[in-house]
């Protein structure tokens, strides 16, 4: 009996970005393999430019197969990243292949993607972002105010608002606004909630 494994899958996407903003662009891009090593599945990634001053970017990223795939270009922590470089980033192309050794070899399925205006997700409106970063940042600030008047109520104010802010940054950014921004998908894009899709 012969059994068959998945194949890793490889993506390799151009995007475009004025060249005054590169040192942007690579904080973007790095964050975003940061938030994708998290995932089951992920193999690796890098990006390369075309040339010193070059507006052209190109980002390869590999998972496992195309499962642990979907589940990163579907998750919230992916859209919250893309919607992130919203006027500063240009997504042009999209190529895939899979097989043993992914780019580098002859690929078992290959696949180009254009990508125009309209196959990138457009970001929720602003007032809905809004909404969701006080939902998150609310009970954040409201348990650090309250804690620090409590513990630290001799510490000068501008030590204690340091200390708050320290804590309350990679908070914000790695655990509550990504569960958030999970949960109010639906909302942020105008989609039923959850219940009204459920099977009668």
């Amino acid at each position: 009996m012969t059994m068959t494994h998945a194949a890793p899958v490889t993506v390799a996407v151009a995007r475009r970005a004025d060249p005054a903003r590169s040192d942007e662009m690579v904080a973007w891009m790095r964050a975003g393999t940061a938030l994708a090593e998290s995932f089951p599945g992920f193999l690796g990634a890098g990006f390369v430019r075309s040339a010193p001053g070059s507006p052209e970017w190109h980002v390869m990223y590999r998972f496992a197969d195309e499962e642990t795939l979907r589940r990163w270009e579907e998750s919230s922590q992916r859209h919250w990243w893309l919607t992130s470089a919203q006027g500063m980033v240009e997504h042009t192309r999209v190529e895939r292949r899979t097989g043993i050794e992914g780019w580098f070899d002859p690929s078992v399925d290959h696949v180009v993607e254009t990508l125009t205006a309209a196959d990138v997700a457009p970001a929720p409106p602003r007032w809905k972002q809004a909404v969701t970063i006080w939902l998150a940042f609310f009970p954040l600030s409201l348990t650090a105010t309250l804690l620090t008047a409590r513990f630290l109520a001799d510490v000068p104010l501008a030590v204690r608002t340091l200390l708050m802010t320290l804590c309350l940054t990679p908070l914000m950014t790695y655990l509550v606004l990504p569960r958030i921004t999970r949960a109010l998908h639906w909302w942020l894009h105008g989609r039923p909630g959850p219940w009204r899709r459920l099977p009668r």
